[in-house]
């Protein structure tokens, strides 16, 4: 099932946060933002290092003040995913992680103040090879434009996002990626799309405050499902209020969906009915729980009987269909092994590390072949 998406994607300019690229047909990354506070460095690092175990890309930390910027130079040391450094009103912090060795610096040149401020963080993120990230939110866009339009728009969020392009352009500084996220979802896909067709940089998305993990996912499938089938984007943060690492599992697995990243493993699985012959739920929740380390592309189909398990196990890299006595494991496709109900779980779980184990080994081999 590992088919090319047939989405044809913007192409944008490319930018490098860190050593991950942003843009110009990079895979899309997916990132997210720790919540602990950012002046308890040992906390901090064990979030990050959850993070990345997740799959995260790219990982934003919140920079409010000085103090905070020296914990994150701490921070920064002590990891290897690339940061991005979240910073509003004082630009002083901007210059001071940028000495610290920041991978990005998220910014509202409008709320830095003075020009010669903004030049002043321009400058340093031009000496340091560090690009930049205009957020614009539609909960604290600017007071002149409120009163122009009345409420948050779509027409608004781009206007802002302009705005402050216009900074950077003045600068001569193209290094940057622009987010104008809403919690509506038509606001934020209308003003995607809108920023979209104006500018070449690449696009960060979000559906910010979009809600707790339940709704929140819902919500930000719906609004980045509709922008990523549109072909925008280039890499994307799924705002949960919800433990940070769940914003990465469900980025990938909308990525996942859409054929647009195939790290890890993408599961096939049935709702479950009485026809199941082992327990469908049961078994996928423990896989799932079990299985988060793996970030070998596998398709994995587990379908509790034999209506459409066979079908679905052919497609895969490892299928398992329900039956009497014992359920059937498919394996590339074809009958392999069968699984009893005693023990489905562990066996199953041996088997998939198996597999993902072989693949690792072919693909290093061709790596190898190829150097």
């Amino acid at each position: 099932m590992h088919m090319h998406s047939p989405i044809t994607r913007r192409l944008s300019r490319q930018i490098h946060v860190g050593n991950v690229a942003v843009g110009g047909g990079a895979p899309i990354s997916v990132q997210s933002m720790t919540n602990t506070d950012t002046l308890d460095v040992d906390a901090t690092v064990a979030q990050i290092e959850r993070l990345q175990v997740a799959g995260a890309d790219i990982v934003r930390v919140s920079v409010p003040d000085m103090d905070a910027a020296e914990a994150f130079g701490k921070i920064k040391r002590r990891v290897s995913v690339p940061l991005v450094a979240d910073i509003h009103f004082d630009y002083k912090i901007a210059l001071r992680v940028a000495e610290l060795g920041v991978d990005c610096l998220r910014i509202n040149p409008g709320n830095i103040g003075r020009e010669e401020r903004v030049q002043a963080v321009v400058s340093a993120a031009r000496d340091n090879g560090i690009p930049i990230r205009i957020g614009v939110n539609a909960g604290s866009l600017e007071k002149d434009l409120q009163k122009k339009y009345g409420e948050p728009t779509p027409e608004a969020l781009v206007e802002s996002a302009m705005r402050h392009i216009d900074h950077l352009d003045r600068l001569d500084f193209p290094d940057f990626k622009v987010s104008v996220k809403a919690s509506d979802v038509f606001m934020a896909v209308a003003a995607y799309r809108q920023l979209a067709t104006q500018i070449e940089q690449p696009l960060h998305l979000g559906i910010t405050e979009a809600g707790g993990l339940r709704s929140g996912t819902v919500k930000s499938s719906i609004g980045l499902g509709m922008l990523l089938m549109d072909g925008i984007g280039d890499t994307i943060r799924v705002s949960l209020a919800a433990d940070p690492v769940e914003e990465i599992k469900v980025g990938y697995d909308m990525l996942k969906s859409l054929r647009l990243r195939s790290k890890g493993i993408n599961f096939i699985a049935c709702p479950s009915c009485s026809r199941q012959n082992f327990d469908v739920i049961g078994t996928m929740n423990a896989l799932e729980e079990r299985l988060d380390d793996i970030m070998t592309p596998l398709d994995v189909s587990v379908i509790g009987c034999v209506v459409n398990g066979p079908g679905e196990a052919k497609e895969s890299d490892i299928g398992l269909t329900g039956g009497s006595p014992a359920n059937l494991v498919y394996i590339d496709g074809k009958p392999a092994s069968k699984l009893r109900n005693d023990h489905l779980v562990d066996d199953l779980e041996a088997l998939i590390r198996a597999k993902a184990k072989e693949k690792e080994a072919r693909d290093e081999a061709v790596i190898a072949r190829g150097a």
